[in-house]
């Protein structure tokens, strides 16, 4: 298959996004007929229909949604490229599609992202927010946030830091039931559990910070979800145990909306990446997204320890006793 023009790139992307061949013919100052002309032969040389036409509408198929995709993907390309070797060659341009958790999106990463656009006038950021993983190849995302070790090796991801699991609860619910005092007596409390992929993690790991006395145990608790905000704000409400990495709730942390447990033991430690699609072709804007939030993560690294530094030298108690 060979394209022959960018403007069957431009039709096929605007078919796509907006259902409507007049549309795009008018974009392409072209006429109706000449445009479906040239999906036509478009079609004739993928050798596959891309879109199912009626009266009034156009929607891609499942193959004409994959290319369009690319397509998108190759004017932006194009766009950039020209960008570079114009005037401004220094100016970032394009859309930077980002997808992150939920609970490090609210709490975290909008404020970086209003930094980065801020210092660089000529990017977009498309944002999706899910604890649902994506697929950083299907859904077309140039960058995506995710906790954890990674499953995929084709994909390529830096580290951006290393973050702990942490038990906390709001300081109403410490008064009411209790603030226990070590990991094993969680068994007793009502522990607020979070769901990926359909199973529920109820079972938690502590361990002394130099890795001895390993405690695994299993919680239980009247509330679940897969959401991390509302797991969240459930425990901000006073509703149960969270156990939360410590990045996702430090301003709860700092403002005692939440407190630590167990300042004498830690949770499992989880590594933070910026997980990219591929290595063969990073854009310029792509690249210096990663490297700001690289950036941003180191610069929060002394709030996390003086978080800790905070809770075990005992200032934790006095939060116990606020009304």
């Amino acid at each position: 298959m060979k394209i022959e023009n960018v403007d069957e790139l431009r039709l096929l992307v605007s078919c796509a996004e907006g259902g409507n061949l007049s549309s795009a013919a008018q974009m392409l100052q072209v006429t109706p007929a000449a445009a479906s002309a040239m999906l036509r032969r478009l079609e004739a040389r993928v050798g596959a229909r891309l879109f199912e036409r009626t009266t009034r509408s156009m929607r891609a198929t499942p193959a004409g949604a994959v290319l369009a995709g690319y397509a998108a993907r190759a004017l932006e390309l194009l766009e950039e490229g020209s960008a570079q070797i114009g005037e401004d060659t220094q100016r970032l341009h394009g859309t930077v599609r980002v997808t992150s958790s939920s609970d490090l999106t609210r709490h975290v990463l909008l404020p970086w992202l209003d930094a980065f656009l801020q210092a660089h006038p000529g990017v977009e950021i498309n944002l999706s927010v899910s604890d649902t993983l994506q697929d950083v190849v299907k859904d077309h995302v140039d960058v995506a946030l995710r906790y954890g070790e990674l499953s995929d090796s084709r994909l390529v991801a830096r580290k951006l830091m290393d973050v702990r699991r942490i038990a906390c609860a709001a300081p109403g619910y410490l008064s009411r039931h209790g603030a226990p005092q070590h990991p094993q007596e969680l068994s007793g409390h009502d522990c607020i559990t979070f769901r990926l992929r359909g199973q529920r993690n109820a079972v938690w790991h502590f361990s002394r910070p130099d890795g001895s006395e390993p405690v695994e145990l299993r919680v239980n608790g009247r509330r679940q979800c897969d959401d991390g905000e509302i797991a969240r704000r459930w425990a901000v409400a006073g509703h149960g145990v969270a156990s939360k990495a410590e990045l996702d709730v430090l301003a709860d942390l700092e403002s005692r909306a939440l407190v630590r447990l167990f300042p004498d033991f830690v949770g499992e430690s989880i590594p933070l990446h910026a997980v990219l699609p591929s290595n063969r072709f990073i854009p310029a804007r792509v690249r210096a997204l990663v490297e700001h939030l690289a950036a941003c993560c180191a610069s929060v690294q002394p709030r996390l320890q003086a978080s800790g530094s905070t809770l075990r030298a005992g200032r934790a108690t006095s939060v116990l006793r606020s009304p």
